[in-house]
């Protein structure tokens, strides 16, 4: 069976390079000034810039001639990009994050330019660095603008998605991202994504089998943008997964990705490798949480939601807030905190997997990590100072932002913990003081952090100790 993996040997280089050189952390240098340069030759320039025009025209006649070149030899050929012209294109790239050479190359309709060149290319280099360039271009609102209103190139980057080049890919989820980002053309996006079907079966393969870290992160930050935006589109995308389309049913039956396993699958690559990474798949999994449709997805006993749950615990109990960790690690962890354990707390709810997860061997460390979190906050507001705030100008908003944001992971942990407790039976109690999680400091904690909120959990804890 054919290999369409979108991962190669080259996965780890990163998109600006050129295919032959080391990994770099930018696109080449843009052309050096000319030295001796007169005061005539200024007209020349674009802008305020020392960029040259007619060096963009030029380059830009050769990036049409290369790929009529590309058109003229075997049509099912992959075709090189030779080195010269590689290092001009790219430098063309890296002008376009200059704001004044966006404008001019939206004026010199280099939208279109690009757009015939990116569908008629066999060469992945040569349609990376064009999809590069518009993604540098589509940074300012006005030129983004520009560029979303031209219909045929929206639909031509969506259908990129289908790809097999991860730079390709790469510059293709970054320039979608930056698109659906600027409010003035988010809808415009939007309605194509929910036009364009073959989007989300594009992006679950991605998640699915790429290992290719910035491609994976890029990408999840594409869907939790997406989620974010338009809740409609995510309830059609989780439900879209438990049915055959028109090719499934060409192959015998055989069913899409389904988005909220996607996304599970993503996150175990990215668990060590990149926590901000991990951080978004989060937020992604958590917002299918707050729709009907992802809560019966993931209720299902046996599926997704079962081995999410399970991950979920493992990078609880495992990565975050551990024993042996100062209580400060609460800033650095709180967002992953709040999104696995809100994840994790409807899962919970779930009546088909309760007993599942009760059998598992993830509750009872479950609590004792919740625990820790509660008794590490109490802690933190007691080494900090609890209340005090910085007087200095703009520092005191910042200070109430980072308090908000701790509180909801403890408003979080509090609940959840609470609804655990109700169910904990006597046995299940004394097991957790044998491992040492329920102590008389952590148990302090948690019935600060719950009272008077929920009374009946603290009442029911005292009277299991009893």
């Amino acid at each position: 069976m054919e290999d369409h993996s979108v991962d190669d040997d080259n996965s780890s280089i990163l998109s600006s390079s050129p295919a032959n050189s080391p990994v770099m952390d930018r696109n080449p240098s843009p052309p050096p000034d000319r030295e001796g340069e007169q005061d005539g030759e200024k007209v020349d320039a674009i802008g305020e810039t020392v960029y040259s025009k007619h060096w963009l025209f030029s380059t830009l006649t050769r990036l049409i001639q290369i790929v009529s070149e590309q058109n003229t030899g075997d049509s099912d050929a992959q075709m090189q990009l030779p080195e010269e012209d590689e290092d001009e294109l790219c430098k063309i790239w890296d002008m376009a994050m200059d704001k004044d050479v966006a404008g001019f190359l939206q004026e010199f309709k280099a939208g279109d330019i690009l757009l015939g060149v990116i569908a008629k290319s066999r060469c992945p280099r040569l349609t990376e660095i064009c999809v590069g360039i518009l993604g540098n271009i589509a940074c300012f609102p006005d030129t983004c603008l520009t560029l979303s209103q031209n219909n045929d190139l929206g639909v031509v980057l969506l259908l990129l998605l289908g790809d097999t080049d991860p730079p390709t890919l790469l510059e293709t989820s970054r320039l979608l991202l930056t698109c659906v980002s600027q409010s003035d053309v988010s809808s415009l996006w939007l309605e194509r994504v929910r036009q364009q079907t073959s989007v989300c079966s594009s992006l679950c393969f991605i998640m699915c089998s790429s290992t290719n870290m910035d491609l994976l992160v890029k990408v999840g930050e594409l869907v939790d943008k997406l989620f974010d935006l338009d809740e409609e589109l995510m309830k059609t995308w989780v439900t879209a997964g438990s049915q055959p389309s028109d090719e499934d049913k060409e192959e015998e039956g055989e069913r899409r990705l389904d988005v909220a396993s996607s996304l599970l699958e993503a996150a175990k690559q990215l668990r060590s490798e990149s926590p901000e990474g991990l951080e978004v798949y989060l937020h992604a999994l958590q917002l299918l949480t707050t729709i009907h449709h992802g809560i019966q997805t993931l209720a299902v006993a046996g599926g997704t939601g079962q081995a999410l749950w399970t991950f979920l615990c493992e990078v609880v109990c495992e990565d975050l807030c551990q024993p042996d960790d100062p209580p400060l690690v609460l800033q650095e962890q709180k967002s992953l905190l709040v999104h696995a354990l809100a994840v994790l707390s409807v899962l919970y709810a779930c009546q088909d997997q309760e007993a599942e997860h009760s059998k598992a061997d993830t509750l009872l460390p479950l609590v004792g990590s919740m625990l820790r979190v509660l008794q590490y906050h109490r802690e933190y507001q007691v080494s900090s100072g609890h209340g005090h705030k910085e007087k200095k100008d703009g520092q005191e908003k910042e200070e109430e932002k980072v308090d908000e944001q701790l509180q909801a992971l403890i408003q979080t942990t509090a609940e959840f913990l609470s609804d655990i407790i109700a169910d904990l039976t006597k046995d299940a109690v004394s097991e957790l003081v044998t491992r040492g999680y329920l102590t008389e400091k952590t148990c302090l904690s948690a019935v600060g952090s719950m009272l008077p909120q929920f009374s009946p959990a603290v009442q029911h804890l005292v009277f299991m100790l009893s």
